[in-house]
């Protein structure tokens, strides 16, 4: 399979990511984003059994949505070529960690940690990467729990390990990360070193929300043991 893919991409050269011949040379490309859906598919399962068990043992869901997504062609193209790396799809598997992304958003800032720990100890699941952006916040007030996993997916004839980025919030901190997101990517923003800063306003006050938010839960919980 790879050999095949391979020669659909010619190392190092200069393209257009946007002409019709990147478009056709990624044609191949539908098999890899299979690939990538599976593992997407299989860490979703996870964390969905997970959310079942733990709803069963304490009568609520601390996942409250699971979000996914696989990376469009021409972003990885323009990731490989920014970064030096070789324009085929042994590059893209060994170089790159984000093409499929699970995001998941829990209830409270104690569930992202729980359900992290258990998700990492299971004996199909590979962490090979951790950042923690809730206890060590970005600049921009940017908070969440970072994971590059990998996990095994089984198709006819191979086995395959797949990177997984998987991305743990609680319903505000994906608020605004989205907000955050949209204001980044959005031309001709007027003033938007004072939106950024009224943005790092806001994730102070999320973040000092969030906490109070669990430390409430903590005692209604205490209250009804």
């Amino acid at each position: 399979m790879e050999n095949e893919l391979q020669k659909s991409f010619p190392e190092r050269m200069i393209i257009d990511v946007h002409s019709p011949e990147t478009l056709k040379m990624f044609s191949n490309f539908q098999q890899v984003m299979m690939m990538y859906n599976c593992a997407i598919k299989e860490v979703r399962t996870k964390f969905e059994v997970l959310n079942d068990e733990l709803s069963t043992m304490n009568n609520r869901n601390p996942i409250e949505m699971i979000k996914s997504r696989v990376k469009k062609p021409d972003s990885i193209v323009n990731k490989l070529m920014r970064r030096g790396y070789p324009l085929n799809i042994v590059s893209v598997l060994e170089n790159l960690n984000d093409v499929a992304g699970v995001r998941v958003i829990c209830s409270f800032v104690d569930d992202i940690y729980k359900i992290a720990s258990m998700f990492s100890a299971q004996d199909d699941v590979t962490v090979l990467e951790v950042k923690d952006y809730i206890k060590h916040p970005k600049e921009n007030g940017y908070r969440s729990y970072h994971m590059i996993v990998e996990v095994p997916v089984f198709f006819s004839n191979e086995k395959q390990n797949i990177k997984v980025e998987v991305q743990l919030r609680t319903i505000a901190m994906d608020f605004w990360a989205s907000l955050e997101h949209t204001m980044k990517y959005k031309k001709n923003v007027e003033n938007p070193d004072a939106i950024a800063m009224e943005l790092k306003e806001c994730a102070d006050l999320i973040t000092k929300a969030d906490f109070k938010m669990q430390e409430i839960n903590n005692r209604i919980n205490k209250s009804v043991s």
